[in-house]
């Protein structure tokens, strides 16, 4: 018995007996794989084993990948248990699945060749109600909302990172660490992209591709989804690190009162970059440790989650005082220069930065007791609304207020522009 052609049987019974989700999951995939194995060897040995009938006539026992079928007197219904390995066995147990053995003594077929087999008493019940359809296109919708979000903030973060760089009177502490920001969140677009590639291609459709599928299902071969799985919180907490090296920059300015200098850049590296490793480090070690397990998408013990949740929520916390402290800065400084009539650079620099501070963090703080175990029903969706609208366009948002909309930038950009037509002109003429 080809060993290939069972696991694919297996695998393709399982892909169209799941219908109430898109992809089957991984962990229900593995575990039914294990007990088909068992199931499989107990038949091999009941086939090796049992004594032959003493009938002339007799439909031999075998095992078509789905039953373990015993010898059966010709001209007889067979009924078998349903196997103990389906997933809703539960559900079927008191059912049975049919053959019939013909008056030769061969399994009936249908007209189409195949052996004819009476599985309907063991096949999941399609009871799709209202409510888990519009769960299913709910959730469709929100990947298709933030996949639209985070595409278009690649593109336009790409683009503003690369005028912020070409552009050399844009050099300075605070366009490096606009640029930095841009790049964690183009890398965290990137990774859930990527992220959301590998888990469809892990368990999704991809498998029936799969020469062999146990392998497939082994740890090994998901070090490639785990990999992006890493990189996607390293990400997501650099992005939240950086605009905390935003959120003190800007409070250098305002209160201290001393501009930070190009010597003062490293610390921003090390916050932005260096502090992530701090806990996706240890979040890896203990998925090693205690939760290896598929792609590392699903949180069994919600405390190692806490490792990579509790510095983000810590860091939003921490960006809303210094933006509530800010804020109180710009509005006296509002005031004074409506008295005076001569606007302060760094009354320009608040403006054109602070719009940004109420979108990092705020959506963590409004929903900080909220917790994923906590949340159900429309609460939980409003949730996962908001915080997906929100992340996904951050970067763009972020694109547009910093450099598209930044007052600086579009007058350096014009006017390298304009030497570009004039350039280009002069060498027509010479010509």
């Amino acid at each position: 018995m080809d060993r290939t052609q069972d696991i694919m049987a297996l695998v393709f019974l399982l892909l169209l007996k799941l219908p109430k989700c898109d992809m089957a999951s991984g962990k229900v995939l593995e575990e039914t794989y294990l007990k088909w194995v068992q199931y499989k060897e107990d038949c091999v040995k009941m086939i090796e084993n049992e004594p032959l009938p003493q009938a002339d006539l007799f439909c031999n026992r075998t095992f078509d990948r789905y039953a373990c079928w015993p010898d059966a007197p010709a001209d007889s219904l067979v009924n078998i248990s349903c196997p103990f390995y389906l997933p809703w066995y539960d559900k079927v147990s008191q059912g049975v699945v049919r053959r019939r053995c013909g008056s030769k003594g061969l399994w009936e077929r249908q007209d189409n060749g195949q052996v004819w087999r009476d599985m309907s008493q063991c096949e999941e019940e399609k009871e799709v109600t209202s409510q888990e359809l519009w769960f299913k296109q709910l959730m469709v919708s929100f990947r298709m909302l933030y996949t639209v979000g985070y595409s278009l903030s690649l593109f336009t973060l790409v683009t503003a990172l690369i005028i912020l760089l070409s552009l050399r009177k844009l050099h300075c502490t605070r366009n490096y660490i606009h640029a930095n920001l841009f790049l964690s969140l183009m890398l965290r677009a990137v990774s859930v992209i990527i992220k959301d590639t590998m888990l469809e291609r892990h368990w999704g459709k991809e498998i029936m591709k799969q020469t062999d599928v146990s392998e497939m299902l082994s740890h090994q071969a998901a070090i490639g989804c785990r990999v992006a799985q890493v990189v996607m919180q390293y990400c997501v907490l650099a992005n939240h690190y950086w605009f905390f090296g935003e959120a003190i920059y800007l409070y250098s300015v305002l209160i201290a009162s001393v501009f930070i200098d190009h010597n003062k850049y490293l610390p921003y590296i090390c916050l932005g970059w260096g502090t992530p490793l701090l806990f996706v480090v240890p979040w890896v070690v203990m998925k090693q440790l205690k939760e290896n397990k598929e792609c590392w998408a699903v949180n069994e013990n919600m405390n190692y989650w806490w490792i990579i949740r509790f510095p983000i929520l810590f860091v939003s916390l921490i960006n809303f005082l210094i933006f509530m402290k800010i804020l109180k800065v710009v509005l006296s400084k509002l005031r004074a220069s409506n008295q005076s009539g001569y606007p302060d650079y760094k009354l320009r620099l608040a403006k054109a930065t602070l719009t940004l501070i109420p979108l990092f963090g705020v959506h963590e703080i409004i929903f900080i007791f909220a917790t994923d175990e906590q949340t159900t029903g429309v609460l939980r969706y409003i949730k996962v609304f908001f915080t997906l609208f929100l992340n996904s366009f951050q970067g763009f948002l972020v694109a547009v207020l910093y450099c598209y909309a930044n007052k600086e930038v579009r007058t350096e950009l014009k006017r390298k522009l304009r030497s570009w037509r004039i350039e280009a002109e002069s060498v027509c003429c010479g010509q």
